[in-house]
């Protein structure tokens, strides 16, 4: 590493003030810092303490959790196509196929987002910030294997100006980046991000997978997707070639959806690693779960003609859709969750319980989990301000009655 460290200070005067390059200060800044940990201090005088664990650290430790989602997304991906075109390969077939469906989708997130973002940097002559590493790798996981590369394009430019940048940039928007990202493809283009067709890749790719066609028994419906379609009785969940699909299936993730969102097994194994290193809020991700649980046995518990006791046991809805995922990545999101923990709490619970309200109870939307945690996002401010009144609250009338006495 020498070398490349000989390299950057050789170069360094010409993108500093007075430089022929000094127009690109935020761009070799923003290079510089995320290979090398700043070594810039808070100011001339005074003891400064830095700890070496920065921001772009913490990015990069949170996309390595999201690895095992992006890796088996790949293989399910292979596996998924596989199955509905009836072709045979081998894993390293399968890893194959879904890397090269999912590479397109991840240069043009990041090419997009990082491309405003560097722009933006540069008007406003501040350093790049690095909150895009983890969103430009999100957005290709949240979505259908199947959205074409300029919806992404065009959703990743709208979130990244209006949810972003209009707000001040890293740390300061309301929102999930990634998850407006969804949104908006959802509403803006809802006949290309739902139905059978876009959650299995359906076209061969290098000569890896064959085409699919949705001919009678091949179905690329979610799991979700079926129980919203179903009229009554007993329902049986099957997979694109009609086999039943069981509890261990969708633990694995073997089942069609999202991209990086079945896999509840790498999803948790994704949320111990941010544990690990104390990145995402344990309160919030058990919250989630827990609201999730409750609002799963009280469906089960009062059916409806919308939705009957049968349908689906309140533990397998964590299993389905984009739940778990959303527990563990979306709503610990520290900028846009809660701050204190009586917050943190009560922001999970209603993520988890609207999440399964929306799936249960009504029939033109299947998922509830991106809509749960982007109302989380907009009530935990307030969420906050009354958990904190409220300690001010107890702890006035405590001194008064200690003043009394």
């Amino acid at each position: 590493m020498k070398p490349l460290r000989k390299f950057l200070n050789r170069v360094k005067p010409n993108f500093e003030e007075g430089g022929r390059l000094h127009a690109f200060h935020s761009v070799f800044d923003g290079i510089e810092t995320f290979l090398y940990t700043p070594n810039t201090t808070s100011g001339p005088k005074g003891t400064h303490i830095h700890d070496n664990f920065d921001s772009k650290r913490l990015m990069i430790i949170v996309v390595l959790a999201l690895l095992p989602c992006l890796f088996f997304g790949m293989y399910n991906t292979g596996y998924q196509n596989m199955l509905a075109s009836g072709t045979k390969a081998d894993f390293w077939q399968l890893m194959a196929y879904g890397f090269l469906a999912v590479l397109p989708r991840l240069v043009v997130a990041y090419v997009v987002g990082l491309g405003i973002e560097f722009i933006v940097a540069q008007w406003r002559k501040e350093e790049i910030q690095e909150g895009f590493l983890v969103t430009g790798i999100l957005i290709p996981l949240i979505c259908p294997i199947e959205t074409p590369l300029w919806m992404i394009a065009v959703a990743t430019a709208f979130s990244v100006i209006f949810v972003k940048e209009v707000f001040g940039g890293t740390g300061y928007n309301i929102f999930n980046v990634a998850l407006v990202t969804r949104a908006f493809l959802f509403f803006a283009y809802p006949a290309q991000m739902s139905g059978d067709k876009v959650f299995v890749s359906t076209k061969p790719i290098c000569g890896l997978g064959g085409t699919v066609n949705f001919a009678d028994g091949i179905s690329g419906a979610t799991p979700l997707g079926q129980i919203a379609t179903h009229t009554g009785g007993e329902l049986q969940l099957q997979d694109v070639i009609g086999d039943p699909i069981s509890t261990w299936d969708a633990f694995l993730g073997l089942i069609p959806g999202s991209f990086g969102e079945t896999s509840t097994l790498c999803i948790l194994i994704g949320g111990v690693i941010l544990l690990a290193f104390g990145i995402a809020s344990w309160r919030i991700m058990f919250s989630v779960f827990a609201g999730g649980l409750l609002m799963g046995w009280i469906a089960n518990t009062f059916s409806t003609p919308t939705y009957p006791a049968s349908f689906l046991p309140a533990t397998d809805q964590l299993l389905y859709g984009g739940f778990a995922f959303a527990a563990v990545f979306m709503a610990t999101d520290p900028v846009t969750a809660c701050r204190t923990n009586a917050g943190k709490y009560i922001y999970g619970l209603l993520i988890g319980a609207v999440a399964v309200l929306i799936r249960t109870y009504n029939n033109g939307y299947p998922e509830g989990a991106m809509l749960a945690v982007l109302l989380g996002n907009a009530l935990a401010p307030l969420i906050d301000y009354c958990v904190v009144q409220s300690n001010v609250s107890r702890r006035m009338k405590r001194l008064k009655t200690e003043e009394r006495q």
